[in-house]
């Protein structure tokens, strides 16, 4: 599904050039919201298929909400970080490339305007202008040789977006069982693989995949996960 369009205004070119989206919450919602209900879903299955009664697989199910969600959400904490901590690492590279070897640096911003098409004099009067605007020259060095953006990721909100993601996913599985109703595992396992549906449907608002080919892409990943967990839980039953 393509967005919107936008206006093309000069006060709204600015507005959003001056603050630019950045990779923005997708990666990680989809991220937690995946690995909420497969893992959740994936104890329920186990233990269902061990045989066990529904109080050890709530007291399983709430414990993988909490813990296995407050892991993921400090791994990509950490993951997050350590991308963001990179990122600053390298544009101090190219702060101080740029102070001691200012026509080797020259020569790189050259090249990668070449890339982009520029040539003859547009080219020498571009590199020209943007060696004199540091922050301008740094950012075009940042995204040509590494191809990073211009905006750092920010590890506690990915964190705290995950495992947001986490906890909602992750508590539908067991919704069944809270709620006492006959079939409980049956159930389960329907509002399970709906939520996968449902996950690969509104990912699909971000891409060019169809909504049913995303939402049937995530379905068969999230199903595989618990076959394979109702698999393994049989084998103790």
């Amino acid at each position: 599904m393509f967005d919107p369009d936008h206006g093309h205004s000069a006060a709204e070119i600015d507005a959003r050039l001056d603050a630019p989206a950045g990779r923005g919450d997708l990666r990680d919602i989809v991220y937690g919201a995946i690995d909420g209900a497969v893992t959740t879903f994936a104890i329920v299955a186990g233990v269902a298929g061990a045989g066990l009664p529904p109080l050890v697989i709530l007291a399983l199910g709430f414990a993988n909400v909490l813990a296995d969600g407050f892991s993921m959400a400090a791994g990509n904490y950490s993951a997050t970080k350590a991308e963001r901590d990179n990122t600053r690492r390298l544009r101090r590279v190219e702060e101080d490339h740029i102070a001691r070897f200012p026509e080797g640096e020259k020569a790189e911003l050259r090249a990668i305007l070449m890339r982009m098409g520029l040539t003859g004099t547009t080219l020498d009067e571009a590199a020209e202008q943007i060696s004199h605007n540091r922050p301008a020259w740094i950012a075009l060095m940042m995204e040509g040789e590494y191809g990073l953006g211009p905006v750092d990721p920010h590890p506690m909100r990915a964190a705290l977006v995950t495992f947001g993601a986490f906890l909602i996913a992750g508590i539908v599985p067991l919704l069944p069982f809270i709620l006492g109703l006959g079939g409980a595992f049956e159930a389960s396992a329907a509002v399970t693989l709906a939520v996968f549906f449902v996950i690969g449907t509104l990912k699909s608002l971000w891409s060019l995949t169809p909504w049913w080919r995303s939402g049937l892409e995530t379905l068969a990943i999230g199903g595989a996960a618990a076959g394979i967990a109702y698999g393994v839980g049989t084998l103790f039953g």
